[in-house]
Parts: structure tokens; C-alpha cells; sequence
């Protein structure tokens, strides 16, 4: 028995060491692996980042990065330190009155004979909806004219009596003088194939009266996008369509049809209707009108509708909850609205002046609106519309 003892302990001993060497191979075999996963998802963040940063365009670096966020489902991290640099903010009444807005002529392309042509009844002010209501509060300034007649107005109110700080601007847009084109972005809807390039190209500097954003990122837009026959992402039925023909008007419907028809150049979607049949629709109260920065009920939103007389009204501004922007384009006179795109990287109206052929110089309707002016004379990542002179 003595001589056997020595043997069992030494095989003990060996079989302990060999366990124990296994496991130390084991978990270097998966710390390695996971070292090199590691590895493998921080080339692809800093590609996919780089490529974000780099891409065409002159959006700003943290418009960048909110974009790639939330086209990759990051835009929680991003919104907090967003939204506390945008906050929404209540106070007293603003000092001294709304201020005028800036006019850009451009030049007109028929004889003086034609002046009646594209004539369209002032609208009637807007009713503040803050009151006291401070001088020059809902007028309808003139900022662009054709062959006469006012192509584009504007006017600034403030959006309801707790924000009062802020001016919210609103646009008018007269279409028998004027025709709008839906631009795809290179990253929304992204793709090929489209007719019309992901900014203003040089060709059409000269007739380019204002530019306006567009709607939400496809996935969250709740609809889709159909353009030149080619399908980005399938129209739903009932969603609240920006709707453009091939002779350059715009309509805001809710989709009832099949296939677009062959007058349609284009249609963009985003959420349900804001405003139908000249009320506010139900969905007002109980919709989600998307993911704001710090999931913020008042932010920058905007929103497009359609007048009874046919003229398209734009509103963009700060400090609105989807109810605040609906009472705004329903004071304007809209019949049928659409909530467009929000947050202050994405939200802005902007019309140009023309000082010589070929350049076309942007002004922001809003003194506070945040995106490069510039944004869609270059090639930008979000379609837009551009509104040309007829």
C-alpha cells in the first residue's frame, strides 16, 4: 500500500494541473475572441463615424452625429446633451414687436403686360395666439414677388401664451407663381436612380425662391417615399402625403389611392394629418409626433399645409408640442397639415436673393433657425423641397 500512495497523489496532482491548464487555455481561447470582436466593432464604429463626418455636405458636426445616432438606434445617447442645449423656454412677453423679415426680389421673367398674372388674394393676418399681442404679431410681410404680385410671404407670432420668448415664423406661398420640387437626400431616401440630385443644382440658382426640409427619417416617418416611378419605401394608406405633381403644385392629403398617378411626380410621408378638414385631427392627443432631443414634449418642428385657395402654408419654430403646432398652420388657414421634420439640426425655411446670375445668397425665415443656410446648395443627406419661380 505504501508503494501505490505515492502514485494516486502524483496522479491526483497531474490530473489538477491538467484541468487546470485546460482552463486557462479555455479562457484565453475566449478572451482572445473576444479581443478580436473588439477589435472588429471599433474599425467599424470609427469607419462608420468617419463616414458620417466625411460625407457631402455642410451640415454641422453634431447634426452628423445625431443623424448616425439615430440611424442606428443611438439617438437616446445623443438627445440629453442636444436637448439641454435647446431647451424649451417660458417667459414674459418678448420686448419691443416682431421684428421685419428680410425681402430678396427676383427678377421677373415676363413682360410688364402680363403683371395680373399669378394674382391671389392677400391672406388674411393671424390671429395671435398670445395676447396681448405685440405690434406687427401675425402680419403678412412680403419677402419674394414675381411679375408683380407677392410669390412668397411670411409673418412671425409667437406659438402660444407660456412660450412667449419665442418667435415662431410661418410662410405663404402663392402657387400660381411658384413650382416645388421634392429633392432626394443621398441618405434619405438614399439609393439611386432619381431624378432630381440631393441639392439645388446650378442650373436652377437663378429661379430658386426658398428651400424647405422635408420629413422624418424613413423608418420613423410611418409612411413612405415614391418618386420617378421608383419606390424608396412602400406609400401606407392614410398617412399624411406631401404630394407633388409633375406641373410643380403641392397637395396635403391623406393617402387614399393605390399606385400614384401618371400626372404625380412625387410623394413623401410623414405620420398622420395634423389638421383635416380644417380641424385638428384626434391624433393630435394620443399619436407619438416623434422622437425629440431629451424626449422633450415643446421642441423645433415644423409642418406644411395646404389653404383653401390653394396656397401652401410652412410653419418652423421652437418651443412647440404637436398641439401647438397644429393651432399655428390652423390659424395660418390651413385646411389639411402634416407635421414635417423636427429638432433644431433639420427644421428650417430659407428663401434667396439673387445679386448676380448664377448666385443665389440664403436667408433663415427665423433669426434662431439653426441649420447651415447653405445646406441645400450643397448635397445634403435629408430630402428637401425647393420652391422655384414659374
Amino acid at each position: 500500500m505504501d508503494r501505490i500512495r505515492p502514485r494516486t497523489t502524483l496522479t491526483v496532482d497531474r490530473l489538477t494541473q491538467q484541468r487546470a491548464g485546460r482552463g486557462t487555455s479555455s479562457r484565453r481561447f475566449w478572451l482572445r475572441r473576444a479581443g478580436v470582436l473588439l477589435v472588429v466593432v471599433m474599425i467599424w464604429l470609427i469607419w462608420s463615424i468617419g463616414d458620417a463626418l466625411t460625407a457631402p455636405g455642410n451640415d454641422t458636426t453634431g447634426a452628423r452625429l445625431a443623424q448616425w445616432g439615430r440611424s442606428h438606434g443611438l439617438g437616446w445617447a445623443l438627445s440629453d446633451t442636444q436637448s439641454q442645449a435647446n431647451p424649451a423656454k417660458a417667459g414674459a412677453n418678448s420686448a419691443g414687436q416682431i421684428p421685419g423679415t428680410s425681402s430678396s426680389r427676383a427678377r421677373s421673367r415676363r413682360p410688364a403686360i402680363l403683371m395680373p398674372f399669378g394674382y391671389m388674394a392677400p391672406p388674411s393676418p393671424i390671429t395671435p395666439l398670445a395676447q396681448p399681442a405685440l405690434p406687427g404679431e401675425g402680419s403678412w410681410q412680403i419677402l419674394v414677388s414675381l411679375h408683380g404680385q407677392p410669390a412668397i410671404r411670411a409673418a412671425l407670432l409667437r406659438p402660444d401664451a407660456q412660450f412667449t420668448n419665442t418667435q415662431v415664423g410661418v410662410a405663404w406661398l402663392n402657387q400660381k407663381l411658384v413650382k416645388m420640387v421634392l429633392h432626394p437626400g443621398y441618405t434619405v431616401p438614399g439609393g439611386s436612380g432619381w431624378s432630381e440630385p440631393p441639392q439645388v443644382p446650378n442650373s436652377e440658382r437663378d429661379a430658386l425662391l426658398a428651400t424647405f426640409n422635408s420629413g422624418f427619417l424613413m423608418p420613423a416617418a410611418e409612411g413612405g417615399y415614391w418618386q420617378d416611378n421608383n419606390t424608396a419605401v412602400p406609400l401606407r394608406q392614410g398617412a399624411a402625403s406631401m404630394v407633388l405633381y409633375k406641373d410643380g403644385h403641392m397637395n396635403v392629403v391623406s393617402w387614399n389611392a393605390g399606385a400614384p398617378g401618371p400626372d404625380i411626380a412625387a410623394v413623401r410621408q410623414n405620420l398622420n394629418l395634423l389638421v383635416d378638414n380644417s380641424a385638428i385631427t384626434p391624433e393630435v392627443n394620443n399619436a407619438s409626433w416623434g422622437a425629440t432631443l431629451g424626449g422633450v414634449t415643446y421642441a423645433w418642428r415644423s409642418a406644411v399645409g395646404i389653404r383653401r385657395d390653394g396656397a401652401i402654408v410652412f410653419v418652423a419654430g421652437s418651443s412647440m408640442s404637436a398641439r401647438t403646432l397644429a393651432n399655428v398652420i390652423l390659424a395660418a388657414g390651413a385646411v389639411r397639415a402634416m407635421e414635417l421634420d423636427i429638432n433644431p439640426a433639420w427644421t428650417n425655411f430659407i428663401t434667396y436673393a439673387h445679386p448676380s446670375p448664377g448666385v443665389a445668397v440664403p436667408q433663415m425665415l427665423t433669426k434662431d433657425e439653426q441649420p447651415n443656410p447653405y445646406r441645400y446648395l450643397q448635397p445634403s443627406a435629408r430630402d428637401f423641397v425647393a420652391v422655384l419661380a414659374r
